[in-house]
């Protein structure tokens, strides 16, 4: 259902702020210069400078999970976007009638919207209140535009795709969005939400970016975090202690075909980086280089994008936010197109994954990765800019924050407030939280809890308290305030703050299971039982991609292998049916040992969406 502003709110609308989202795709929490990383960031690094940055802003530890999160303000679960036990949802659920995306909430205030990138979010981009799109459909292949969408319908690609690149053509549209705005509706405020696929894999980027890390990373993944850390430590970024490495625990989901495929010199271990061979070196260093330059080039085309508001007049008074969509990844996979092993790494015949050890180094200072709901996988940078509104020049901010809080810190921002119902219906409560006091102070913003549940990896914050369990796993308690790195479990000491916090989940559980369970779709019918909620069923390998994608190649990697560690089940565990994607790695490629199999690692059927 489009909304309308009258003209008298377009007057209004003319002294409200833009705001320009920019969400990367699993960058890990020390990518960014800003945040410790050597990666070369300067324009995100400016914003920073000039700006605020949150060292505790967490997101769902999976792509469509905060992506929904991130636009309705509501937890992924109450909107049918991740799993609930029996309840199903996840990659192909739809949202009820009354979960609106945030365009829907901004358009009687005059603004118009816009989306360039990736999308993972149920239903077309327009429906949602956008109104224009680019849907990077494509997500296989960083040097084609076969499948992608313009304004929600297929546009071909062209014969000689030379010198396409997903980053850039990315920011191509952004920007010519917003010239055409400048030139036919400068009298109103808009909202840009860009998604960059980068740094997801396949590990693509251009050679010269390439070539700029090709050396880097060559002393390893132990000396790469030493660094990052030791300058976090200068930043003042957080009070903890650098992580361990872990090496045990691989990538979340073990698809032995493409190991082999990707030959002895892949490591889905984070072992001593001494014990490796010198090839094998020059291969993980390698990734990492391609990693950083896939950053690298994000970052000059946010510069661009820059560069265009300035030529508006519109960055003083535009919000830009910016944040990643999970923490790097672990996974080791080949799809789409596959692996040629000939081709030089980083080219469009190539695909290659981060892997848990230069994963770990992106996640610095925090445990695990993508998926875990530790703070490895759902603690990422998130830098605000605003001149006109913001005060504070290269601050910091300490208060816990969450993708759901987005959506009301906007309404906040420019004056709105949601609605109390959607065509009839009632709105739930929403459980985000406005930021706007933290924007003019460091303060915290009060709240009862953040919660997490993704594939039976489960964790609840109450103030500087975390309780967190991996699938299968028993409930570890954390004191925050000195432990981001989840380094000294509390639990046998305090058996009371275990038990406080585990009621604290558990409720949020029931409460979100009860309103999910309203719209549920009946046993049997798409999106139950955690394979979602779609309409019909996808034509595409992968939950995540779209029926009109570029008919990638499907691999033979598409079954995951179980490991033997994969059977301790708790009681307290919720019997949640994961999505496809999770089988859990067994012994790492490189010098394995017999005890070097992963204990922790989710167990379910893969669906290996992005």
């Amino acid at each position: 259902m489009a909304i309308e502003a009258t003209a008298g709110e377009v007057g209004e609308a003319q002294r409200r702020p833009n705001v320009v989202f920019i969400l990367a795709d699993d960058l890990g929490y020390s990518d960014l210069g800003c945040y410790g990383g050597e990666i070369a960031t300067p324009n995100l690094d400016r914003l920073a400078a000039n700006g605020l940055r949150f060292t505790q802003f967490y997101n769902t530890a999976r792509c469509w999970p905060t992506r929904a999160a991130l636009l309705t303000g509501y937890y992924a679960q109450q909107v049918h976007r991740d799993a609930l036990p029996e309840l199903g949802g996840g990659a192909q659920g739809q949202r009820q009638r009354w979960a609106r995306l945030l365009p829907d909430y901004l358009k009687p205030l005059g603004y118009r919207s816009y989306h360039s990138g990736k999308w993972h979010v149920d239903g077309k981009v327009l429906a949602g209140g956008f109104d224009r799109s680019l849907d990077m459909r494509n997500q296989g292949n960083f040097f084609s535009s076969r499948g992608n969408q313009l304004d929600d319908q297929p546009v071909p690609p062209p014969a000689d795709e030379q010198g396409y690149y997903a980053t850039i053509a990315t920011a191509d549209h952004a920007i010519d969005c917003l010239k055409d705005h400048a030139a036919n509706h400068a009298d109103r405020p808009f909202f840009q939400y860009i998604a960059f696929i980068a740094p997801h894999f396949p590990l693509h980027a251009l050679p010269e970016d390439i070539e700029r890390y090709r050396d880097r990373y060559l002393d390893g993944w132990e000396k790469t975090r030493e660094r990052r850390f030791a300058r976090q430590q200068e930043m003042g970024l957080n009070a903890t202690t650098l992580s361990a490495l872990e090496p045990d625990v691989g990538p979340p989901y073990h698809f032995p075909m493409a190991i082999e495929k990707l030959g002895p010199d892949e490591v889905n271990r984070p072992l001593a980086w001494e014990t490796l061979t010198e090839s094998q070196r020059r291969f993980q260093a390698t990734k990492m280089a391609i990693h950083a330059a896939m950053v690298d080039r994000m970052d000059r085309e946010i510069g661009r994008i820059l560069e265009q508001l300035r030529a508006m007049n519109a960055m003083d008074n535009t919000v830009i936010f910016f944040a990643s969509d999970n923490g790097a990844s672990a996974e080791i996979m080949v799809r789409d197109g596959g692996h040629d092993p000939n081709a030089a790494p980083g080219s469009a015949a190539t695909y290659l994954s981060l892997g848990p050890g230069f994963s770990s180094v992106a996640n610095t200072p925090f445990r695990k990765h993508k998926t875990w709901v530790r703070e490895g996988g759902i603690s990422t940078p998130l830098v605000v800019h605003w001149p006109a509104g913001i005060a504070a020049r290269g601050e910091l901010r300490r208060t816990p924050a969450h993708m759901i809080d987005f959506v009301p810190t906007v309404l906040d921002i420019v004056g709105g407030q949601r609605p109390s119902e959607w065509m009839g219906e009632p709105l739930p409560p929403a459980p985000g939280k406005s930021l706007r006091a933290a924007l003019a102070k460091d303060v915290t913003i009060e709240r009862e809890s953040l919660w997490w549940l993704h594939e039976g990896n489960r964790a609840v914050r109450v103030g500087d308290w975390k309780l967190v369990a991996d699938a299968r796993g028993e409930w570890e308690l954390y004191d925050l305030r000195t432990d981001r790195a989840e380094s000294r479990n509390l639990a046998a000491e305090q058996p009371e703050k275990v038990g406080e916090l585990r009621a604290v989940w558990e409720r949020q559980l029931a409460e979100f299971t009860e309103l999910a369970r309203k719209t549920a779709p009946p046993p049997g019918k798409p999106g139950s039982k955690g394979k979602g909620n779609s309409k019909g069923k996808s034509k595409a390998k992968d939950d995540e991609k779209p029926e009109d994608d570029a008919k990638a190649k499907p691999t033979e990697d598409a079954k995951a292998k179980p490991t033997e560690d994969a059977k301790t089940k708790p009681t307290d565990a919720p019997k949640v049916k994961p999505t496809e994607d999770a089988k859990a790695t067994d012994a790492p490629n490189a010098k394995p040992t017999d005890d070097s199999k992963s204990k922790d690692e989710p167990k379910s059927k893969p669906n290996t969406d992005r």
